[in-house]
């Protein structure tokens, strides 16, 4: 059990997604956080959305803080960070619903192994089914298989990525996690100096989870702890031969996975 001396900062970044990041702060609003003292911190990155006066009026103690440009989900978060008072984060999408007892559970994991650097929860689509958010590193072609026809003829590829050998739902040792949710101690994230901002979307999450892994600490999934995450995949939207042409998402998804490569200099593991 945790006293109230462990502090914790919860992030939200949000861009032109405003009922989403109210639904997110209502969740939190209503999960069990009486045992820790907590601060919420919205980072808005420059949307357009009225984001600031719903927050202002509906959750007036939520620290806000307005980006003067879209940092992306990295930089976003590390403008966030910068401003967080607590002796960990918790770093969360917009688009995400907590249960009642979500950070109690992560935090019980993450206290419970002093080298565990970085833990993941369950993530779950809103009609109860898992969702694959716990991997092994990606390979060159990983990003080709999943967006394209290709991976037709890459099941055994793509179920090596998504850790298809084991049920998901045991306490386990990964290479890396989504960054939908993630909790990390500050002094870590600003240790690794947080989030690769050369990483705009995508990748960032498997960047830092990598980096963790090569101080000598780890990463976990802990499935007890389970958060409704309402995933879209936005830059996988059209036609896989016209999207890199007319989808943003997916020219910045092309962008960071060509940075990600170049950055580990090609080799799919530590």
């Amino acid at each position: 059990m945790f006293g109230k001396c462990m502090d914790l900062s919860i992030i939200i970044v949000n861009y032109n997604s405003k009922d989403k990041a109210l639904n997110c702060l209502k969740s939190i609003e209503q999960a069990d956080l009486s045992w820790i003292n907590y601060e919420i911190i919205v980072v808005d990155n420059n949307s357009r959305d009225g984001i600031a006066e719903a927050v202002k009026n509906q959750f007036p103690k939520v620290k806000f803080i307005q980006s003067d440009r879209n940092r992306g989900m990295g930089g976003g978060n590390n403008l966030g960070a910068r401003g967080a008072a607590g002796e960990y984060l918790l770093i969360i999408n917009p688009d995400t619903i907590l249960r009642s007892d979500s950070i109690r559970k992560m935090f019980d994991s993450y206290k419970a192994d002093p080298q565990i650097g970085l833990l993941g929860p369950k993530l779950i689509y809103r009609n109860g089914q898992l969702q694959y958010s716990c991997h092994r590193f990606p390979k060159l072609l990983t990003p080709i298989y999943r967006r394209t026809f290709l991976g037709k003829f890459a099941e055994r590829h793509l179920n090596d990525f998504l850790l298809k050998d084991y049920d998901h739902e045991s306490a386990r040792q990964v290479d890396w996690v989504q960054g939908s949710c993630i909790l990390i101690r500050k002094s870590l994230f600003t240790d690794l100096a947080g989030f690769d901002e050369r990483f705009f979307m995508y990748f960032e999450d498997t960047d830092l989870c990598r980096r963790i892994l090569q101080v000598g600490l780890k990463v976990i999934y802990e499935p007890m702890a389970v958060v409704i995450h309402d995933h879209e995949r936005a830059s996988a939207a059209g036609n896989w031969y016209i999207a890199p042409f007319t989808n943003r998402l997916s020219q910045i998804h092309l962008a960071s996975w060509i940075k990600y490569f170049i950055k580990w200099k090609f080799r799919a593991n530590l």
